[in-house]
Parts: C-alpha cells; sequence; structure tokens
C-alpha cells in the first residue's frame, strides 16, 4: 500500500493542486488562473469565495488524474497540506462570510502606512521586536488602511488570514495562524513568537488582537477535512490537514534548505531571497526577518513584487499574439528570441517595477535606452536582465550580514528557462543549483504533510527523501564581467529615476 500527500500552493496569480508519493515523485497537477481584480489603480484583489471554488477543483482534477495514471487508492492519501503567497490580506467576517475582497501581495493601496511610521519613529521603536521593516502589502498596513478608510469592514472582521490559513479554514472549519505566515505581517513579536498586544496598540489597530487565530506551526495537524470539504475535493472527511507555509517557505524547504548554508532565489510573481539563521538578522542590512517552517531558525528574507510576473505582462499585454496560442504560452519560442540578442549589444535596460518597487516606494515599470534598431527580442531580453538585476539587489544586501556562498539553489518559473538561468548565474557570478521539480510550492506543502501525518520525523528527514537536485549552471569570466558592467548601469538608471517618482500618484 502506497502513501501519498496532496501540496496545495495559492500563488498570487495561480492554483496549483499536486499529488505526490512519500519520495516526493509528482504523479498528477491541476490548476487554474485566477483572477486579479484591479478597482483602482495600485489595488490588486480576487474574490474569496471564487478562490475556495477554484481550490476545490483543482484537487478534485489533481486527484482523479492520479488515480487514473498512477492507480492510487483514495484510502492512501494520508495528508494534504497549503501553502501560499504571503502577506496581502484574507478576511473572514463575523456573518461566516468573507468580509472583504482578497487582497493580494502585489497591492500598494497602503503605501503611506509604512511611510508614516518610519517618518515618526514607530518603525524604530518596535524593529527589536519585529525584526522587520513596515511593507505597503503586509496585514498591518492594510488593516491600518481599512480603519480609516472602510470601518464598517473593518468593524466586521472575525478572522484576520493570509491565503493559505483561509483556505485550511475553509476545508477544515478551525482557525489558525500559521507562524510562517503571521510573522511575516506586522503584527507578532518574533522574537518571542508571539501576538503582541503593545505592538498593535502602537500602531492604532489594538482591535485586531482578538481576532488572531492562535498560532501553529507548519508541520502540526491543523484540524481535519470537513464533509462539505470531502465532498467538493473528492478525499475523505477527516483527512488530516497540515498547517501549511508561507509558499517562499514552501519552496526553500521542496529545495532543501534546512541548515543556514544554503542560500535560495526563488523567481516567480515576487523577487524573493533566502537564507535560514539561528538568529534574526537586526542590523538593519536587510528589510524582513520571519519564523521559518523549521522550528528554532528564522528566514532572513530580502523580496519584491519584482520577478517573474513582469514577463507574464508582456506576454499578455505587450505581445500576447507572439507567444500566446489557444491559452498556451510558447516558452520555448520566447527562449530562442532571448537567445539569439546578444547581450554585450542590447544596451535596453528594464525596471521590474510593474507590481512593485525595491527602491523607490512609488516606482514604476520602466524600459530605457529604447531606439528604432530594437525589436521585441531586446526589449524581452532586458525583462529577463532586469529581473535578475533586482534579484541581486537583493541577494547583495543578504550577503552584507554572513559568508558568501559558492552557489544559489534557484526556483520558480525562471529556473526552467535554460537562458534565464544562464543570466542569473553571470549577474550574481555564482553557480545556480536547480531544483528538480513541477510544482515547487506544492511539493513543500506536501513535506509538510509528510511530517505530519508521521510518514518523516521532521523536514531534514524529508528533504533527504524527497527533494532532488536537476542541474548546475556555472557562470563564465567574461558574461561575469559584462554583467558586472551592465549592472552598474541598471543601477545608475534605477538610482535616476528615483529622484522623479514623487511627482507620480500611486
Amino acid at each position: 500500500m502506497g502513501r501519498y500527500l496532496i501540496g496545495l500552493d495559492n500563488g498570487g496569480t495561480s492554483i496549483k493542486a499536486a499529488v505526490f508519493d512519500e519520495w516526493g515523485r509528482q504523479l498528477a497537477s491541476a490548476g487554474e488562473r485566477t483572477q486579479v481584480l484591479t478597482p483602482r489603480p495600485g489595488y490588486t484583489e480576487r474574490d474569496m469565495e471564487d478562490l475556495w471554488e477554484s481550490n476545490c477543483r483543482c484537487v478534485r482534477r489533481a486527484l482523479e488524474r492520479a488515480v487514473e495514471t498512477a492507480g492510487i487508492k483514495l484510502g492512501e492519501v494520508v495528508g494534504l497540506s497549503v501553502c501560499g503567497h504571503g502577506k496581502g490580506l484574507y478576511l473572514w467576517g463575523r456573518d461566516r462570510r468573507p468580509a472583504y475582497p482578497g487582497i493580494l501581495s502585489t497591492d500598494s493601496r497602503a503605501w503611506e502606512y509604512p511611510l508614516r511610521w518610519k517618518t515618526e519613529g514607530t518603525e524604530k521603536a518596535l524593529y527589536p521586536r519585529l525584526c522587520q521593516r513596515f511593507m505597503a502589502c503586509q496585514q498591518v498596513s492594510l488593516l491600518a488602511w481599512l480603519k480609516d478608510h472602510e470601518p464598517r469592514v473593518y468593524e466586521s472582521i472575525d478572522h484576520v488570514f493570509s491565503v493559505k490559513d483561509y483556505i485550511r479554514f475553509r476545508l477544515t472549519g478551525e482557525a489558525y495562524s500559521e507562524a510562517t505566515d503571521i510573522s511575516g505581517s506586522g503584527l507578532m513579536n518574533i522574537r518571542e513568537a508571539r501576538f503582541d498586544r503593545d505592538i498593535l496598540e502602537a500602531l492604532g489597530i489594538e482591535e485586531i488582537y482578538e481576532k488572531l487565530a492562535p498560532l501553529r506551526y507548519s508541520y502540526e495537524v491543523c484540524g481535519r477535512l470537513t464533509r462539505e470539504a470531502a465532498e467538493k475535493t473528492g478525499l475523505k472527511e477527516g483527512l488530516p490537514v497540515a498547517g501549511g507555509m508561507f509558499d517562499i517557505d514552501a519552496c526553500a524547504i521542496a529545495s532543501g534548505v534546512t541548515t543556514p548554508e544554503e542560500l535560495c532565489t526563488i523567481a516567480g510573481t515576487w523577487s524573493i531571497n533566502e537564507y535560514i539563521a539561528r538568529e534574526p538578522v537586526v542590523d538593519g542590512s536587510i528589510a524582513m526577518n520571519s519564523l521559518y517552517a523549521m522550528k528554532n531558525y528564522y528566514l532572513v528574507e530580502e523580496s519584491s513584487a519584482t520577478s517573474g510576473g513582469n514577463l507574464e505582462y508582456f506576454l499578455e499585454e505587450i505581445f500576447p499574439g507572439d507567444f500566446i496560442r489557444d491559452g498556451e504560452k510558447d516558452y520555448e519560442r520566447l527562449n530562442r528570441l532571448v537567445q539569439s540578442v546578444d547581450p554585450e549589444k542590447c544596451e535596453v535596460y528594464f525596471l521590474p517595477f510593474l507590481y512593485g518597487s525595491n527602491a523607490h516606494p512609488l516606482g514604476k515599470g520602466a524600459l530605457v535606452g529604447l531606439t528604432t534598431y530594437h525589436k521585441k527580442e531586446h526589449i524581452l531580453r532586458a525583462v529577463y536582465e532586469g529581473v535578475a538585476f533586482s534579484h541581486r539587489t537583493h541577494i547583495d544586501r543578504l550577503l552584507l550580514s554572513r559568508k558568501k556562498p559558492d552557489s544559489v539553489r534557484m526556483a520558480g518559473g525562471a529556473s526552467r528557462s535554460p537562458v534565464w538561468v544562464e543570466i542569473f548565474a553571470n549577474v550574481l557570478n555564482r553557480k545556480v543549483e536547480i531544483v528538480e521539480a513541477k510544482e515547487l510550492g506544492a511539493l513543500g506543502a506536501a513535506m509538510a504533510a509528510a511530517v505530519a501525518s508521521g510518514i518523516y520525523a521532521g523536514y531534514e528527514e524529508a528533504a533527504a527523501h524527497m527533494v532532488t537536485l536537476s542541474d548546475t549552471v556555472a557562470p563564465t569570466p567574461e558574461a561575469a564581467a559584462l554583467y558586472e558592467e551592465k549592472y552598474k548601469k541598471y543601477t545608475a538608471v534605477k538610482e535616476a529615476l528615483d529622484t522623479v517618482w514623487d511627482h507620480f500618484k500611486v
């Protein structure tokens, strides 16, 4: 009798469910794109009921495919877990319905609050307990915004959730705040791993303390599948559901990041760059510490919404007829086109700030250096390079406070593009190790379910059995030197444009 696990990944633009065996082999998967609502500039939302129904459909389809193609039996599925994008806000109301549309981590409506808290000295005063700087997309900023702008919504809140905690709540009927997500929210004292009334009072949202569900860890059983959820997903009622984790933790776990030696970069919708440590880094060199999926470790993170999502915008909005056929994107053709351009002769620079910035908080996407000589292949190569440059900005900050590793483990959509991986290796001037997994976030979630169900004693053991590295790409001295000069020009462009963003509205 086999033992199988389901990982459910709620990203910023899509949902994916995958079925794995206990050795980390993916047997089947299913996914859906989710509609992002933009009622105003700077707002990115989703319908929470549609999101729940989409999760159920994905699990059911993945399960059906695993039964059909691999012959698994329903009773052999021993656990399920959910990961999802961090930050953002998903509110459950006292009327047992969503209290507001789900707010994504690319939302910037609350941009003034982090600036205010920094200017007033609140951030500095709270930093020893928060160990992170405030961001507009954090729960803390969005809750403060709702209190000021949507007081009726604010007063109706019963539970404050991240996306994966909301989905797990719908699966089990039990409300919990899982540590990896909530510790990046600005709502808790991560030094002591607890919620702190004083922090909320200092930020003017003290009422929220009573709306925060009890804290649990990623590998703990946080309820069992309800009858309703079982009917919708096709799974057995009573199936244990693990706490799950922030998707960047899931990708790190699925990349085998179980010691402080590994450095991981995830190029998805967000640029995520991270390592784990026994103590948070509080010298001011990095923006975010949070609790890691492994207890007694902190996740040291530099991130922003400046990664692969920028490419998706160009494919869907600027060049839709070139690379999309019957709803499918032709990434092979895209990669060939990008590879056809000599990087030394492509003096076009792209700031990947369509969804957010890692420089000025009001920074916008920009293409600089275009002439009539340049064609779409030059623009697309500039996008590839700009994303890699943005990752390097974060990684350089991370490496100020630790020993510089010889290699970086890479995951996310960009890791499936050989030409993009090569650009990363040369921009970072380090070997890039690729993790062999089709759905990395879902694999990390499945690993949480494997630990919760008792298959493995912990993540170290789970990683030893379920994680495989597929390839390593090394930089070349000539290309690394070229990209060092291009990175200097990218930085100069970014810094020059930082002087004008104050004149733009959100």
